[in-house]
């Protein structure tokens, strides 16, 4: 039997969401590994979305812990980061989830399977997957992307490469993240600062290609997939354009916050990244090499090497 320590705390941020979070609920009770409880943070819902969560609480209540809390009401990010923190310290595992996906029934077990397979227990660690884009009803839109190139600090430096919806922590990694928590200021997104901490801070990134969720694309989604023609020239046009600027100055802020936490290596990327944002050409474009900052793709890359000579990052 699994100790109270060892099940998941799903952690889901809400806001006006009742149109799809039924089935989003449906699917944790579908887990082939049932071992985990429910946090919910609710950002201000003018629908009947808390409703909904209180008809799951009851109807779950035998089997697995639902608690309510309200959201700080800073955008989805905060939210997020606002559920991590309440997390016990004496959490081993949690799971971001959105409100309007639908998880494949192995998605727990999957991730639990993976970070376990990581030998030292003391490390922080990152799960990722890969997931199924559907439209709002479900139907298929494609797959998110696989990533060739390892994970690394250089690459989370101008890229997020784990979609938060399919992310899972272990202990070392949620406490490392609620001490940085309390020294950073408001995040470009959670999943990327999560990216950036776990693997400037030493810790293990593990990329699962393969999906463990329906992405639903609707809307009122806050980020996109950037698997569309459209998602792919958007995110291009924002490394070289003002938005990826300004998304560095907040990462590189708080990064600069909790830098006492990084890795000697990874402290020296920062540095020689924050080098290439000023400056003559010569000197942006050696800076940027020296920080080892690359995308997972070659087109990708050379964005970033002309949105620095462009003095645009």
């Amino acid at each position: 039997m699994e100790s109270q320590s060892d099940r998941v705390t799903i952690l889901l941020a809400t806001f006006n969401g009742e149109k799809f979070l039924n089935e989003q609920l449906s699917s944790f009770v579908e887990q082939i590994d049932d071992q985990w409880d429910l946090l919910v943070s609710d950002d201000g819902s003018s629908d009947d979305t808390v409703e909904l969560i209180r008809t799951f609480k009851r109807q779950v209540k035998q089997d697995h812990e639902v608690t309510i809390v309200t959201g700080p009401k800073g955008g989805f990010a905060a939210n997020f980061l606002s559920l991590l923190v309440r997390v016990p310290s004496t959490a081993e595992l949690v799971a971001f989830s959105d409100q309007d996906d639908v998880w494949f029934p192995e998605k727990i077990s999957r991730g639990r399977a993976s970070i376990a397979d990581v030998q030292d227990k003391q490390i922080p660690v990152l799960y990722a997957a890969g997931s199924v884009i559907c439209n709002e009803e479900l139907q298929l839109v494609g797959e998110s992307s696989n990533f060739s190139k390892h994970p690394s600090f250089g690459n989370s430096l101008v890229q997020s490469i784990g979609a938060g919806n399919t992310m899972m922590l272990n202990g070392p990694a949620i406490r490392l993240l609620q001490s940085a928590a309390q020294e950073v200021d408001a995040l470009v997104a959670h999943d990327w600062w999560v990216y950036q901490m776990i693997s400037g801070c030493g810790g293990v990134v593990v990329r699962d290609p393969a999906p463990t969720l329906y992405y639903r694309q609707h809307l009122n989604n806050l980020i996109g997939t950037n698997r569309t023609l459209r998602g792919k020239a958007s995110r291009l046009f924002f490394v070289t354009g003002g938005k990826f600027a300004d998304w560095n100055d907040t990462n590189i802020r708080n990064l600069n916050a909790t830098q006492h936490k990084l890795t000697p290596k990874a402290k020296e990327s920062l540095a020689q990244f924050s080098n290439a944002r000023k400056g003559s050409a010569i000197k942006r474009i050696r800076a940027l090499y020296r920080s080892g900052a690359a995308r997972q793709r070659t087109i990708g890359t050379i964005a970033l090497y002309l949105a620095c000579l462009a003095n645009r990052l």
